[in-house]
């Protein structure tokens, strides 16, 4: 439950304040003290809203059983007071979210799609994957550059990042991030039997101009020809780069732009945004990297949805909530799923 995830948060933030160490830096201090006020109002509110439902609860018990008119009336009445007051606080707590979301100078978002397990029908997931977020981005206007894709022959997806440029794109997006399944017959399946694969999705916040440090020496840059699907050449020269952040590992690629050096500002852009994120993450007492806690090892078990195609029908496993029309889905409309899964993770 949410409740219970920033009560073990405020304790690691708590446990840390108390850490001379930690706090012989003042930037850790300052953020740590930041994050953990805005932690204790949610746990307040979450609280609230537990109050509230319990009341809901113990009405619509007496409206089930009583029989005196009466009383009847009043569970009514004391029924629709607490359900609005708790939508009140429910859209408060949405509203307080994305303020907050806002005041941090999120610009945008790079999503990062992998195919996982199942060969070279997760690269077509992958492609699925990828393909809808893309769309679903269009249809709200929100200007997209695709950053990255590693195709295969079957015009599969090994690897993508996508760029969505929009304040409100994390918002809507962040609880995408995880392991997808899908359950369908490939087209190259002659027997007819249902295959089960995966994708990963990693939603990483763009920041405004980040403050973090690159230093020349630590970077090792790769140059190669921006490439089509199945790994034709579209370029005869190489425009396309690749950083690699030697003290983290970490690793960004960039073919969009059409000259060398703006894919390098890009990537480096990109690459500065990975390090703030990493080091957000280990602020708050995380003990891995923001995309190895929303990855996991891509095994088939380790899945936040599942998309299965035989009955079509959709599954978010952590609301435990499906949907139907995947074809729908796929397309771009997913505007019922992401409202259905924040109403889930703020209330809960």
């Amino acid at each position: 439950m949410r409740l219970e995830k920033l009560q073990k948060e405020k304790e690691d933030l708590l446990k840390k304040l108390s850490d001379s160490e930690f706090l012989s830096n003042k930037k850790n201090f300052e953020e740590a003290s930041r994050r953990l006020k805005k932690i204790e109002e949610e746990i307040n509110t979450l609280k609230e809203i537990a109050k509230i439902e319990k009341k809901i609860k113990e009405a619509e018990e007496i409206l089930a059983e009583a029989t005196d008119d009466e009383l009847l009336s009043l569970a009514e009445e004391d029924l629709q007071k607490n359900k609005a007051l708790k939508e009140k606080l429910v859209n408060e707590e949405m509203k307080k979210t994305e303020e907050n979301d806002n005041s941090s100078n999120i610009k945008g978002i790079v999503i990062e799609i992998r195919a996982g397990a199942g060969g070279s029908e997760a690269a077509l997931f992958a492609q699925d994957l990828f393909r809808m977020y893309h769309r679903y981005a269009d249809n709200k206007g929100w200007p997209t550059k695709i950053i990255n894709t590693n195709k295969t022959s079957l015009n599969g997806l090994k690897e993508g990042e996508i760029e969505i440029k929009n304040k409100d794109a994390f918002e809507n997006l962040k609880y995408e991030a995880g392991v997808h399944r899908v359950q369908r017959i490939p087209l190259t399946e002659k027997s007819g039997r249902i295959h089960t694969s995966t994708a990963t999705v990693a939603v990483l916040p763009q920041i405004k101009n980040v403050e973090i440090e690159v230093k020349q020496e630590e970077i090792e840059e790769t140059f190669f020809r921006s490439s089509g699907p199945g790994g034709q050449n579209v370029q005869k020269v190489e425009t396309a780069v690749r950083l690699l952040h030697k003290p983290t590992g970490l690793i960004v690629s960039c073919q969009s732009e059409r000259q060398q050096k703006q894919n390098r500002e890009k990537a480096l852009e990109i690459l500065k945004n990975k390090l703030l994120n990493k080091k957000q993450e280990e602020l708050i007492g995380k003990e891995e990297k923001e995309r190895h806690s929303q990855i996991g090892r891509a095994d088939r078990s380790e899945k936040i949805r599942t998309y299965n195609f035989p009955q079509d029908r959709i599954t978010d496993h952590r609301i435990k909530k499906s949907w139907r029309n995947i074809e729908q889905v796929l397309s771009g409309n997913l505007d019922q799923i992401i409202e259905d899964i924040k109403k889930e993770y703020h209330q809960g």
